[in-house]
């Protein structure tokens, strides 16, 4: 099983594909089941935490023209 830890997204998504087309053509072993769950997994704490980034730092404008910073208000959390 490969470090995931040192793979870049690109290769992250590009070995999950090919795990997957692996796995439709003639399975995996567990070792590599194991890899799949553990590539899937930072796959998708990544784009949470791309999406928590992009959420906190939306500002809205109030009316009585006040500027509010939404991950300031609710944000932030975990």
């Amino acid at each position: 099983m490969q470090d995931i830890s040192k793979l870049t997204m690109d290769e992250k998504i590009a070995r999950i594909n090919a795990l997957y087309h692996k796995s439709q053509k003639e399975g995996l072993n567990e070792e590599e089941k194991a890899e799949q769950q553990a590539l899937r997994k930072a796959y998708i704490e990544s784009v949470r935490n791309a999406l928590r980034g992009q959420l906190n730092n939306i500002d809205i404008q109030n009316k009585d023209g006040t500027i509010e910073n939404l991950g300031e208000k609710f944000g932030n959390k975990k």
